[in-house]
């Protein structure tokens, strides 16, 4: 790709989906890019569920959430971890996350959640389209059951009862409840199929569709960690100041945005997912909620996954083995085709308390913009997200209120809240 030779430089800092996305969008737009994207394995982008998850508008932060963690908690068989060795991280995430399940709050985030969502899967058309991978973005939707008669009432009632943005649902017909009941030994109850939601095939390929594209775009891609520090009201990179620097480094984020004089509540949310051959599992069935487990199974291109757990905490804590054994335990009981040897895996989503992202321009640094915090759903938002920066930094006119994402809605008189 030519550029003008005195195009902006951009300095973007993230190896995850929305790091590479956002650096790929600037590169599309005409801007000198280089990207700081160290290789990392554990990194959550490429581990994850692979469910593009437009049902998911309504923040986590909500009291329904906060009523049902008791039940929630992986002492007596859920999925939800408050680590006790972790609680210096999770006391004030957890104290925040309470103030932000306020009904008023709620709403707002919803609100702003919703209106982001919206364009989820056109800028994921559009980003595969562009990535000459089309087959890469199923939207096949995605299933979820239950494994009762009372617990698929009170599911269904929920589902039917939430705002779902631009997904619907209905009663799984006969033919997918038929490949349900062949796949488990289990009986199944009230599976719902959900349409307007999708799946990536298959994340590695993604990863490194996404690499060649940056190559290709003339992206200076630097496997390693950038230098960032703020001199003069602006941030520079190995003692230089472009012309912008985009921070999207998932967990990382922190301390990177610390460094610039923000304070930012992000924790990190630890997940789980085993993985094992694809052989007996059907090619073309889509993401499959077993809900009473909260556990989500994904077939990909050369493997099948399941994938569970919110674990509060240490990003760099070592992982607990015993949510793998219990994803293990799920899939024998269920009487799942997902056999050993199974390759296990743990990785870290860049949450904030109210369960929105943190998407705009730096009060601090004239230079500085962000875009992280994505929870549960940075695979979902990676390539709007991407559109939004692109756009910021080039100046073009907003297209949607980013005020709900500002990091600085975090700030009480000079205090974080």
């Amino acid at each position: 790709m030519q550029r003008a030779k005195n195009a902006n430089m951009t300095v973007v800092i993230g190896g995850g989906i929305v790091g590479l996305s956002s650096a790929l969008a600037l590169a599309r737009a005409g801007q000198r890019v280089i990207a700081y994207a160290p290789r990392d394995d554990a990194a959550p982008s490429w581990g994850n569920a692979g469910h593009i998850a437009v049902e998911q508008i309504a923040p986590l932060a909500s009291r329904a959430a906060l009523f049902a963690a008791p039940r929630k908690l992986f002492a007596v068989g859920g999925a939800l971890d408050f680590p006790p060795g972790m609680a210096r991280h999770w006391l004030p995430f957890a104290w925040r996350f309470l103030r932000a399940t306020a009904p008023r709050r709620f709403l707002a985030g919803q609100a702003a959640l919703e209106g982001l969502m919206a364009g989820a899967m056109p800028a994921w058309r559009r980003l595969v389209e562009t990535l000459d991978a089309p087959d890469m973005l199923s939207e096949n939707g995605h299933l979820v059951a239950w494994e009762s008669a009372a617990s698929a009432k009170a599911g269904q009632r929920a589902w039917e009862a939430a705002a779902l943005g631009t997904a619907t649902l209905a009663p799984a017909d006969a033919r997918t409840q038929a490949k349900l009941a062949a796949l488990t030994e289990a009986r199944l109850f009230g599976p719902v199929a959900f349409t307007g939601s999708g799946q990536i095939r298959d994340l590695s390929r993604l990863h490194d569709c996404l690499r060649t594209a940056l190559v290709d775009a003339g992206v200076e891609v630097r496997e390693r960690h950038a230098d960032l520090a703020l001199s003069n009201g602006r941030a520079s990179i190995d003692g230089v100041a472009p012309d912008a620097v985009l921070i999207a480094a998932g967990t990382g984020s922190r301390l990177l945005m610390e460094q610039t004089g923000h304070r930012t509540p992000l924790i990190a949310e630890r997940g789980y997912h085993i993985r094992a051959s694809a052989n007996r599992w059907p090619a073309d069935l889509p993401p499959v909620v077993f809900e009473d487990r909260a556990m989500i199974v994904t077939r990909y291109e050369h493997c099948v996954q399941a994938a569970s757990f919110v674990e509060l905490g240490d990003p760099a804590a070592p992982p607990d083995p015993r949510k793998w054994r219990r994803l293990e335990r799920h899939v024998a009981e269920l009487g799942l085709p997902i056999e050993p040897p199974y390759r296990r895996w743990m990785g870290c989503r860049p949450t904030l308390p109210d369960y929105l992202p943190a998407i705009g321009k730096s009060r601090r640094a004239s230079n500085l913009f962000y875009a992280f915090g994505h929870q549960h759903l940075g695979l979902t938002l990676a390539p709007v997200t991407a559109e939004i920066v692109a756009a910021m930094i080039g100046d073009a006119p907003p297209e949607r209120d980013l005020a709900p994402f500002d990091i600085e809605r975090f700030q009480t008189n000079g205090r974080i809240s």
